[in-house]
């Protein structure tokens, strides 16, 4: 996939993401996500924040004992922007191609499907994901080690999309909508879940 084609996958998910935010009450924002430990606003903010400055997040890093994972959630927690901001936030990153050092351009859009997913699905929204953009998300995290250890934890078990022409690992066949093998790949619950879990060696 082209970079131009990837930058409008990632504007046009963004656009959708906020779209679908302001047609929910206000009180369904601090519903749990399918991130462990993050509500729906939490989730919203963190997406936003892909374009803060490198000086910020190293910052953030250093406060945060360079654990990353604390630092992301200790900065969604901490921005208290309202609802409507954080959608106007979302839909005002459309056209740049700012992102985090040290990340590929496929990050942010593996960012948005992926949290997209995680709010819309406790939400009871049905979200679909363009299948070349999740097949090149697929892609990217099942190359990285980094932050899913996608290969290591899912060993044992390969994973074939029914919808796309995308196929990792080795072991027993796991058939399933790309979307679903996206998900599973970045440690979410989803239909295929338990049978991941039962073949794995891990």
């Amino acid at each position: 996939m082209d970079s131009d084609t990837v930058w409008r996958h990632i504007d046009e998910q963004r656009a959708n993401l906020a779209d679908m935010l302001d047609a929910i009450e206000s009180e369904r924002w601090s519903t749990p996500s399918l991130c462990e430990g993050w509500t729906v606003r939490e989730v919203a903010a963190h997406i936003t924040h892909s374009q803060l400055p490198k000086s910020t997040m190293v910052i953030a890093l250093i406060r945060s004992g360079f654990r990353f994972n604390a630092m992301v959630y200790r900065a969604a927690l901490q921005d208290k922007r309202s609802p409507s901001e954080l959608t106007a936030a979302l839909r005002g990153m459309s056209g740049s191609r700012k992102r985090p050092p040290g990340t590929s351009e496929l990050d942010p859009l593996l960012d948005v499907l992926v949290h997209t997913q995680d709010v819309a699905v406790p939400l009871g929204v049905d979200r679909p994901m363009p299948v070349d953009a999740a097949v090149a998300a697929a892609e990217r995290v099942w190359t990285t080690a980094f932050p899913f250890n996608a290969r290591r934890r899912l060993r044992g078990v390969e994973l074939a999309a029914t919808d796309a022409d995308f196929r990792v690992g080795e072991g027993r066949l796991v058939e399933a909508p790309i979307r679903d093998i996206l998900m599973a790949l970045t440690a979410r619950p989803t239909s295929i879940s338990a049978r991941i879990e039962s073949l794995s060696d891990q």
